[in-house]
């Protein structure tokens, strides 16, 4: 049996580990009846967006040959940006299929077009403003900037983002990503990427939680009147 003194030392660590670590246990347990609850298709905002639009074809395009690409094509993207195709080579230069020239980029009232190819009909844009560079917890972080982001009258704050650089619909955000965004970044304790599930702050949080849920098991053991009772019989 226990001694006094070890089994006074077991419920001192066992309390203060609980005191310690409760904060992290709630928000686990919070975070995770959120994402049980909630339906993933409408945390990416799919209810805000239309069905995936159907490639345009196209008639008379140029071929690579034809055009100015100072260096060899390696890869070869058809997009449509208000009407017109487009080639984006090699991820970093955008041409009109058709003429052949050269675009630095899209304008505004283009990435508004690329976004109603995409959004619901009913929503109503506000505002549409460039986005040159986000923080690491911004909502657009790890995507191609710079960016359009645009902004419609909902409560949800929706808003939506446009590459600048070749006019590709990047994503959708509102109100129940961010607070998806926020509880993920609580569950998985990596308080910079969102998504790193080795960070020594988890594994640390995790041990001390094995710790005390096994303290929990020695006190219930050597406190028990029914162990002891059993024991008893034993002898």
């Amino acid at each position: 049996m226990v001694n006094r003194k070890t089994a006074k030392w077991i419920r001192k660590a066992h309390r203060y580990l609980g005191i310690f670590l409760g904060i992290q246990f709630l928000m686990w347990t919070i975070s995770g009846m959120y994402f049980s609850w909630t339906n993933i298709d409408e945390i990416h905002g799919d209810h805000f967006k239309k069905a995936a639009p159907v490639q345009t074809s196209f008639n008379d395009l140029l071929g690579t040959a034809q055009l100015a690409v100072i260096e060899p094509v390696q890869s070869l993207e058809l997009l449509e940006i208000a009407n017109e195709p487009y080639y984006w080579i090699n991820e970093a230069q955008l041409y009109n299929a058709r003429t052949g020239q050269m675009k630095n980029g899209i304008s505004k009232e283009e990435a508004q077009q690329v976004a109603s190819r995409y959004m619901l009909n009913d929503l109503e844009i506000v505002k549409i403003q460039l986005v040159d560079s986000v923080g690491p917890h911004h909502e657009y972080r790890g995507r191609p900037l710079p960016a359009y982001e645009i902004s419609y009258e909902t409560p949800q704050n929706l808003k939506a983002y446009v590459a600048v650089e070749n006019g590709a619909f990047q994503t959708v955000r509102h109100r129940d990503w961010r607070w998806f965004d926020f509880l993920w970044m609580t569950h998985t304790m990596d308080y910079q990427g969102r998504d790193n599930f080795n960070t020594l702050l988890l594994r640390a949080f995790s041990l001390l939680g094995l710790i005390t849920v096994l303290s929990g098991f020695v006190l219930w053991y050597i406190s028990s009147p029914s162990i002891r009772k059993l024991k008893k019989k034993i002898k």
